[in-house]
């Protein structure tokens, strides 16, 4: 009879092996589909619908000025597209950088006493008047064709917001170069998530809404301190359609140390956990399409099959360490060649199993890699990321999952 470890080692990898092939599927079934939106999206526009953009801002005074710029940049009818940017109690120069903006004639800045994302989001959403709104982080810059290349989408009436492409912005640092892999992951996964109708987070980079969104369901939540993933499921919940525009791409300042990027890192996993869980009657219901009967619980049972896996791997190596040392103490220190023999080659079913999804990993790497800069090379992010990363997610998803389970609170910054 098959142990409980062998029973979750299987599941794990057969999960992951699903989840590879059903995307790898997916990637064949949309490829015409990415061609002709490089090709056709966002040239010879129609119509241009108004649009606000609110950017909320909280101590962000490197990054807010040539947030706004990139706005003011975007290759759109001026008299169409309208910025609030809210000033959420900043105790830095924030609002010094906002005030050298008071006087265009397309900003709009609005001031409130701190109190969290959600609420500058929804103070500008009482003064928007326009068909489309959306939010930008006051950390990131949107590329001059961003809008263009999301607007079109919406000639669709069922399409009710469309999410960006998301790269980190001007890297320098070992973790930076890893983000930008990891970065370039998302790329990929939400293109495909989208083909699925399965997106469940709307990201605070640039993701566009139609107005009347919030008019029928309401401003923005709290949501656990993720008010785009929250957005997003309550959209889902409702059946609102949701796409994403591989070719609208944003870039965004992303954490140069660990402790920042821990601290990011777990306020995302929590905040999927916990979202989870207020949407739970999603889960494996066929109403709900493939976001609720596959993708929901595919992408939470794959935060505690990494931890597993990361633990049955250090806890082998920890046990053949201690072995070593007994040996080391009982025969002293002893050196043999290593030899290969065909013979004793692993080829159980897990051995077989693991190559795969190793396999199928790199082919998704290549290809979003691919997707994300138009061609696919080997550069030393790619050489981080494998080297660091596996060492890195279990930090923060184990955090989260404590957080989770025992209810405890995590910090923003």
């Amino acid at each position: 009879m098959i142990d409980i470890q062998t029973f979750i080692l299987y599941s794990s990898l057969f999960v992951s092996l699903f989840f590879e092939v059903f995307l790898l599927i997916t990637y064949l079934e949309v490829r015409e589909e990415l061609s002709l939106e490089e090709k056709y999206l966002g040239k010879n526009i129609k119509w241009f619908p108004t649009v606000t953009i609110i950017v909320p801002c909280f101590n962000e005074e490197q990054t807010v000025r040539n947030t706004l710029l990139s706005l003011l940049q975007l290759d759109y009818p001026k008299d169409k597209l309208s910025i609030i940017a809210v000033d959420d109690g900043s105790t830095d120069k924030t609002l010094r950088e906002l005030n050298e903006f008071k006087n265009h004639p397309q900003i709009s800045i609005l001031l409130k006493e701190n109190g969290g994302k959600h609420t500058a989001l929804n103070l500008a959403l009482e003064r928007v008047k326009s068909d489309l709104v959306g939010c930008l982080d006051a950390d990131s810059f949107v590329n001059h064709d961003a809008l263009k290349k999301i607007v079109p989408f919406f000639d669709d009436s069922s399409i009710k917001a469309v999410t960006p492409s998301i790269k980190v912005f001007e890297p320098r640092s070992v973790l930076q170069y890893v983000q930008k892999i990891e970065y370039s992951w998302g790329i990929f996964l939400r293109r495909m998530l989208s083909s699925l109708g399965a997106l469940y987070v709307t990201p605070g980079p640039f993701s566009i809404f139609r107005m009347q969104v919030f008019r029928e369901l309401g401003g923005y939540a709290h949501g656990h301190h993720t008010e785009d993933l929250e957005i997003a499921l309550r959209l889902q919940k409702n059946h609102y359609k949701i796409v994403n525009s591989h070719g609208a791409h944003v870039y965004t300042s992303t954490p140069s140390q660990l402790p920042g990027l821990f601290r990011q890192r777990v306020r995302w996993t929590y905040g999927f956990l916990n979202n989870v869980i207020d949407y739970r009657e999603m889960l494996f219901n066929r109403k709900y399409g493939n976001i609720g009967f596959f993708i929901l619980p595919i992408a939470t049972i794959s935060i505690f099959s990494i931890l597993y896996t990361v633990g049955n791997v250090l806890w082998s190596n920890l046990t053949r360490v201690l072995d070593a040392l007994v040996r080391y103490r009982t025969v002293g220190f002893s050196w043999e060649f290593p030899s290969f023999d065909w013979f004793f080659l692993n080829t159980s079913v897990t051995a077989i199993l693991a190559l795969s999804a190793i396999i199928f990993t790199f082919i998704i790497l290549y290809l979003s890699i691919k997707l994300a800069d138009g061609k696919a090379r080997i550069s030393r992010g790619v050489f981080y990321y494998l080297v660091l990363y596996f060492f890195l997610a279990p930090l923060w998803l184990t955090k989260a999952v404590f957080s989770t389970l025992f209810k405890r609170p995590i910090s923003w910054r």
